[in-house]
C-alpha cells in the first residue's frame, strides 16, 4: 500500500478521531463516510480492533506498513515497556520534531520541509524524514532566505501550537533542541498503542 494521500477527513471519520489533527467535520458528521448516511457503528472483533488502532497511528505519521512493522520490531527488541518506545522512536523521527517544534503546519508539510534539504541537525543537513534524533541535538533551519521565510511563516501563523516540554525552542534564532526522549503521556497517541502490541504479537 502506498503512502495515502486522499481526503483526509474520510480518514478521520472512518475511525471516529481527528488523525490529522481537530477539524469541524468530526462535529457535523460524527459517522462513518458512505452512501448510506448516518449509520451506528458496527461492533468490531479483537482482530479488527487492533486493526483499526495500527491504522491510525500509521495514517497519523504517513507510515507503510513495512515501516510501521520494523518500528514496532525495532520497539521490540528494546528493553522496556513496547508500547512506550514505539511512541518514542515515532516521535523522535526528524520530520515529527520538526513539526511539534512548529517549523511546519503538519507532519506531511514537516516531511516535504525536510526531504527538500532545508533542515540541520547539529550543523549538518539532513534530508531523510525517518531520520531518529537523540537527546542533545539541535534541530535549525539552513541560514538561507527561502528556508526561513517558510518556517518563520509557521512560526507566526496564528494556529500555533505549544511545544511539548522534551523540545525547546528559540522563535528568534529558529533553533529547537531535543532535550530528553518524551513519555508515554507526552506523545498522546490518537490510538490505543497497547492493543497495537497485542494486534503485532498474535
Amino acid at each position: 500500500m502506498a503512502r495515502y494521500k486522499g481526503p483526509k477527513q474520510r480518514i478521520s471519520r472512518r475511525y471516529g478521531v481527528p488523525i490529522f489533527g481537530p477539524h469541524k467535520v468530526l462535529e457535523k458528521r460524527a459517522y462513518p463516510p458512505g452512501q448510506h448516511g448516518p449509520r451506528a457503528r458496527r461492533k468490531l472483533t479483537d482482530f479488527a480492533r487492533g486493526l483499526a488502532e495500527k491504522q491510525k497511528l500509521r495514517y497519523c505519521y504517513g507510515l507503510l506498513e513495512r515501516q510501521f512493522r520494523r518500528y514496532f520490531d525495532e520497539a521490540k527488541s528494546r528493553r522496556g515497556n513496547t508500547a512506550e518506545q514505539l511512541m518514542q522512536i515515532l516521535e523522535t523521527r526528524l520530520d515529527n520534531v520538526v513539526f511539534r517544534l512548529g517549523y511546519a503546519a503538519s507532519r506531511p508539510a514537516a516531511r516535504q520541509l525536510v526531504s527538500h534539504g532545508h533542515v540541520k541537525v547539529n550543523g549538518h543537513r539532513v534530508n531523510v524524514p525517518s531520520f531518529n534524533v537523540k537527546a542533545g541535538d539541535v534541530i535549525e533551519v539552513r541560514d538561507n532566505p527561502r528556508s526561513r521565510q517558510m518556517v518563520i511563516k509557521s512560526l507566526e501563523s496564528p494556529v500555533q501550537r505549544s511545544v511539548p516540554d522534551w523540545l525547546t525552542l528559540n522563535k528568534e534564532a529558529i533553533r529547537g533542541q531535543v532535550m530528553r526522549l518524551p513519555t508515554m503521556e507526552e506523545t498522546q497517541p490518537v490510538a490505543n498503542v497497547q492493543a497495537i502490541v497485542e494486534f503485532y504479537s498474535r
